[in-house]
């Protein structure tokens, strides 16, 4: 259920999408308007960040590092998403 396709488009799962957009609000709720600001202060690599955000790469060492440095857990993180 990963992903799909459409006319030619890939269409990335909702969960995933879910999870992206509350990365780029947690971002915008501290301050960040510009993801690249926040990749670097964090050491997060600025294209790995954004695709996270996108919804295009997610590996779990990548989110654990974007939670640490909102100093999120990660039951607190996935605790409103089902």
């Amino acid at each position: 259920m990963a992903k799909q396709q459409r006319n030619g488009k890939k269409n990335l799962d909702a969960r995933i999408m879910t999870i992206a957009k509350k990365l780029e609000k947690m971002r915008i709720d501290k301050g960040y308007s510009s993801y690249e600001n926040f990749a670097i202060e964090f050491g997060i690599s600025r294209m790995q960040y954004w695709r996270m955000e996108k919804g295009t790469n997610f590996t779990f060492t990548s989110l654990l590092k974007i939670l640490d440095a909102h100093e999120v857990a990660l039951s607190e993180f996935f605790e409103d998403i089902s």
